[in-house]
């Protein structure tokens, strides 16, 4: 199953670092949090990513085509026409298509345009700016139980972001960025059937309102609500609180040994 990641929005809230790059490539510990992100999934069996670009773009694929460079040793002879020798190759098998969904593209739009890349088969979406240490087996379990078009991981961050009305493990009501507090949101990590392509209209369709909406109202939008950690980098206020955990050695989305 491939993993779908929308990395293409400008990341005006941390424009101190986003105004040099894609905020999916704002760094943790050193690596960019698109790939901690991908680290992640890749834990659970996922290896396959399919990434949504937009706002400077060519900094993900330059980072992607000099992967070994970043994850390797490695030798240059000039004196033999600068070849190049990859010594201890610790790159990670995965597979990634990075593709150029528009600089003024919204969520729904990317995803429409990713749609060549999936075919007709499920998926995972995310945030490029998320991580947590959501159970994914027991997300697509629900998912299967559910026979939702979309399911997503509903989170409590408290007051600051919208709110998800939920009846019988479904969402009944999708107010995405509202005012009231304490309820349950949004938090990304969703299983998506191929079926979502004909909610979204162009390139101007938000993800978060008339899809999920009408899924809503269609009660073809399940839920599975994580009681564990979760953050977004949204600001530099979260930048630093995800370091901190970093280098203290408390990040709960760190599920890998390296």
């Amino acid at each position: 199953m491939k993993v779908v990641i929308l990395a293409g929005g400008y990341g005006t809230r941390i424009s101190e670092e986003s105004h040099l790059r894609p905020k999916p490539m704002i760094e943790i510990g050193e690596k960019p949090v698109l790939w901690h992100i991908m680290k992640y999934y890749a834990c659970f069996g996922f290896n396959e990513f399919v990434v949504c670009c937009g706002y400077k773009g060519y900094v993900i694929k330059e980072y992607f085509a000099d992967y070994y460079l970043h994850r390797s040793d490695v030798t240059f002879d000039f004196s033999d026409g600068g070849k190049a020798t990859v010594h201890a190759n610790v790159s990670e098998p995965w597979k990634v298509t990075l593709v150029d969904t528009g600089s003024e593209s919204q969520t729904g739009g990317r995803v429409r345009r990713i749609a060549p890349y999936i075919g007709n088969e499920r998926f995972m979406l995310t945030y490029g700016d998320g991580v947590s240490d959501v159970d994914l087996n027991a997300l697509l379990r629900r998912h299967e139980e559910s026979g939702s078009i979309v399911t997503l991981t509903a989170i409590q961050p408290g007051g600051r972001f919208g709110v998800l009305e939920i009846e019988n493990d479904a969402v009944t009501a999708f107010k995405e960025k509202a005012k009231e507090g304490g309820g349950w949101v949004n938090g990304g990590f969703m299983v998506v059937e191929p079926e979502l392509f004909d909610y979204i209209e162009n390139d101007k369709t938000v993800l978060e309102r008339a899809p999920l909406e009408r899924l809503s109202a269609e009660r073809r939008l399940g839920v599975y609500k994580h009681y564990g950690f979760w953050k977004c980098m949204d600001t530099q206020r979260d930048k630093s609180e995800l370091e901190r955990l970093w280098s203290e050695g408390k990040a709960s989305w760190k599920a890998w040994n390296d």
